[in-house]
């Protein structure tokens, strides 16, 4: 990635992380996503519950409404991509 743009993601990275509450996270990505931005970033979220949960694709698919080709992507992060998914599956505070 490109110098700039590296600080750039590391900029929108440190402002998230300056968010205190799940209200301030709901304003900032009202504000910095369009809804399909945000309706696409909430379901790839609830694929990536589902799949830790052990639903299969056609499961995940009818309760989301997501794609093959979306549940395989995340499958694909979840088994192979950097643990961001992982990360705060195994951070969050209910499981399904």
């Amino acid at each position: 990635m490109e110098k700039s743009k590296h600080a750039d993601r590391e900029a929108l990275c440190r402002a998230i992380l300056s968010l205190q509450t799940v209200d301030e996270c709901e304003a900032f990505l009202d504000d910095i996503c369009t809804i399909r931005e945000l309706q696409d970033l909430t379901q790839r979220y609830s694929v990536a519950v589902l799949l830790d949960a052990g639903k299969n694709y056609m499961d995940v698919s009818r309760e989301t409404g997501a794609s093959t080709a979306t549940i395989s992507r995340v499958n694909k992060c979840l088994n192979y991509g950097s643990r961001g998914y992982r990360t705060v599956l195994d951070r969050r505070e209910e499981k399904p």
